[in-house]
């Protein structure tokens, strides 16, 4: 690594620690030519391969922009579309490929994209899935609405799963008579 002052192409680490969730490693640096310190920062590559075959690096901000005309209108936040793009992010790097291609991204972004806004959900799969006709819609709408029920179906089992049956019996209570004893008994060889 070359220093940033003097341009001497050695240093040594100092301290290294992890960064941006453990997506990243900070590290402070000494030149041993001029002895100031700095800090640099590494990641590991993502590139994406576009249609084209051409390659560019993996790019939060884009994955935003994107999701951001989608959001034209909604009731959506600046944070929580920073959110999406990291949850797309780490989606993608769970992948383990240092190369994805263009349309793994976009795949990445349609499940956060339905939790965060179905109308803006619908707009970008309409664009990036090619929607052609009315009947492209119609599916997409059932899959969108299957879904709901189902996670409405899931966080009513999560929900019920908390809740004490009122049928349960507590005893140790001070108005609660004792449980029975129970007796351990050995069965005879």
């Amino acid at each position: 690594m070359h220093c940033p002052f003097c341009r001497h192409p050695d240093s040594r680490v100092v301290d290294s620690r992890e960064y941006d969730d453990g997506a990243a490693i900070r590290r402070r640096r000494s030149c041993p030519e001029c002895g100031r310190r700095f800090t640099t920062v590494e990641t590991p590559a993502l590139a994406v391969v576009k249609r084209s075959g051409a390659t560019e690096p993996f790019s939060r901000a884009k994955v935003v922009a994107g999701v951001r005309k989608a959001c034209s209108g909604r009731p959506v936040s600046e944070d929580a579309l920073a959110v999406l793009a990291q949850q797309v992010e780490e989606a993608v790097r769970a992948s383990g490929c240092a190369e994805v291609p263009a349309h793994e991204v976009g795949l990445a972004i349609l499940a956060p994209l339905r939790d965060l806004d179905e109308v803006a959900y619908m707009r970008f799969a309409s664009v990036y899935r090619s929607f052609s006709s009315l009947a492209d819609f119609e599916g997409e709408i059932a899959e969108l609405r299957a879904h709901q029920t189902s996670a409405a179906s899931s966080a009513a089992l999560a929900c019920a799963a908390e809740v004490e049956p009122s049928h349960v019996l507590k005893f140790a209570g001070t108005h609660d008579p004792a449980p029975p004893p129970v007796h351990a008994t050995t069965a005879a060889p």
